[in-house]
């Protein structure tokens, strides 16, 4: 159990199927938000309109943008953008958005994942097709309309397309709302290989994740407000679902930090502050990658 808050200098707690626990009573998702769609002026931007979204030092680094369709989606009139950086063959990573859409901060996560050793190839799928959020309302309109089932279809395709072209093994990385659904993918997209996810938990109608079948690592702050999605009540319950499913997993969660501590770059610290979310703690940060890196490279090795 989660018994008590795991400090950022704690070892890192594999839990693997030697003992299984009834899992809890399901939860659901009440949005921390409740802003009136009238106070926003809905605006949604194409990707292309921010293809200077990343900071100049992230810049040198080349994000190819690719289209995929069918075989890996199931009718030939379905296509998506995706943004793939890293290693050509090297282990794959798809790299699930927040609920502002494939904007700066995602991008920076790819980038990071790509550089980091032994080296990834990460793809971002464009879950939102190319619209993004510029603020909460917005955000929160974008992900209340997304098809939830058909954003598994295109993170499956994706792992499909990275496997296709390289990556022996391919694991699944989300943010907020893609923490949720690379949860779900572990449950619901057979060809994933491991799974890790920040401050996310799906509901019970999209998967249950005592019905896993890939390792999850989950990371959570400890001040995190997002009730029955991402708090610390919601990765208490998601540990207890991982139990039973008789994956190994892996749940962190850390102090003083709150919902997308993650987010790193002045644009996002900004977002964030404005958002009533003040901390900033680099030890956890790195801490958190630090334990993404040793948990994808222990099961996307060849």
């Amino acid at each position: 159990m989660l018994a008590a808050i795991l400090s950022p200098s704690s070892a890192t707690r594999v839990f693997t199927p030697t003992t299984l626990h009834k899992p809890p009573t399901t939860f659901s998702f009440l949005r921390p938000f409740s802003l009136p769609l009238s106070a926003s002026r809905f605006q949604v931007r194409a990707m292309a309109d921010s293809a200077s979204a990343l900071p100049p030092s992230k810049k040198s680094q080349s994000i190819e943008t690719i289209l995929i369709s069918f075989p890996f989606l199931e009718s030939i009139d379905q296509t998506f953008d995706a943004y793939v950086v890293g290693k050509e063959d090297a282990p794959g990573i798809v790299v699930l958005q927040e609920w502002w859409g494939v904007d700066f901060e995602i991008k920076n996560h790819a980038v990071k994942i790509s550089q980091l050793d032994p080296g990834f190839k990460a793809l971002i799928p464009d879950l939102y097709r190319g619209k993004v959020g510029l603020d909460v309302a917005e955000a929160q309109h974008l992900m209340e309309g997304l098809d939830w089932q058909g954003a598994v279809k295109d993170i499956r395709a994706s792992v499909n397309w990275l496997k296709a072209n390289g990556s022996k093994k391919v694991g699944v990385t989300g943010f907020c709302m893609g923490g949720a659904l690379s949860i779900a993918s572990s449950v619901l997209v057979p060809e994933v290989d491991a799974v890790v996810a920040f401050y996310g938990v799906p509901s019970s109608e999209l998967a249950d994740p005592a019905q896993a079948k890939a390792p999850v690592q989950a990371h959570f702050g400890e001040l995190d407000n997002f009730v029955g999605f991402s708090d610390v009540t919601a990765a208490k319950a998601l540990e207890e679902k991982l139990k039973a499913s008789g994956i190994p997993y892996e749940v962190h969660i850390y102090p003083g930090n709150a919902h997308a501590f993650m987010n790193r770059s002045d644009e996002g610290v900004k977002r964030r502050k404005s958002m009533g979310m003040p901390d900033e703690d680099e030890a956890a940060v790195e801490l958190a990658w630090s334990r993404f890196k040793t948990w994808m490279t222990r099961y996307l090795s060849a």
